[in-house]
């Protein structure tokens, strides 16, 4: 079995597969020592080679493949910055500075794709990178997700206090909202499908209506259903970790 990581700067995603690709475990953890909890806690559940992609720091990266060398013998491969991988070509004038999350989910779309496309990942951050038909990636854009813009709101507004369990309730439409939780949630969700109309509008002066839309990250069900061309694949940036880091299963 292989366990497959993504290492963003809040949480650790992670699941273990065989190498057919069938999915054996997983979820989402916050620490290092959480994620090794969680595989000793599942005696099944005995990986012997890790694949990883990590937008934290050479140094957290490192010490965390030494934590499953150390406590239950795994060998990791980090996948790593490349010019050109997967038919890709990286757009980035430095290639090495393109997030590794980004990378990976931009070989995963073509791949799938097989013709332009676009990739918008709704997480921390909200990302967007366009591929041409033959496989050059044409740059992106970055801006806040919505727990950035609501935590902003929330630090820097004093007005603006409330529980989780509320703003989710706010959510359940987009009509103008008639309290400050609905006012803000909601107004964060079409300031989300605002951002993703405005990359469909780059999309067509690049390519009219040939291309596919690929939405994931965690917040992607909040502007889905606006986008009914889009294809949603919440294991986008496993997928391309997969093209990125390819390995053969021990036995």
């Amino acid at each position: 079995m292989i366990l497959e990581l993504d290492c963003g700067n809040s949480f650790i995603k992670w699941r273990v597969i065989h190498s057919s690709g069938v999915i054996q475990a997983g979820g989402v953890v916050g620490s290092d020592e959480e994620l090794l909890t969680h595989l000793s806690e599942a005696p099944s559940l005995r990986p012997l080679q890790c694949r990883l992609v990590s937008v934290r720091t050479e140094e957290e990266t490192e010490r965390l493949a030494a934590l499953l060398r150390s406590q239950c013998s795994i060998e990791t491969k980090v996948a790593q910055p490349a010019r050109i991988q997967g038919g890709v070509a990286n757009g980035y004038e430095a290639f090495e500075r393109l997030g590794m999350d980004r990378w990976v989910a931009i070989l995963a779309a073509f791949k799938l794709a097989g013709r332009a496309c676009v990739v918008i990942d709704l997480g921390t951050a909200v990302t967007s990178d366009f591929i041409s038909h033959d496989g050059e990636h044409l740059g992106g854009f970055i801006c806040p997700g919505l727990q950035l813009m609501r935590g902003q709101l929330r630090t820097h507004t004093r007005r603006i206090r409330y529980d989780d369990y509320s703003a989710d309730q706010a959510k359940a439409t987009l009509l103008p909202g008639r309290s400050t939780v609905e006012a803000v949630e909601r107004g964060c969700v079409l300031m989300l499908r605002g951002f993703v109309s405005t990359q469909l509008e780059h999309a067509c002066a690049y390519w009219g209506a040939d291309y596919s839309l690929f939405l994931t990250g965690g917040d992607a069900a909040l502007v889905s259903d606006a986008f009914p061309q889009a294809h949603i694949v919440p294991d986008l940036v496993f997928q391309g970790l997969a093209i990125a880091c390819p390995l053969e299963e021990k036995v």
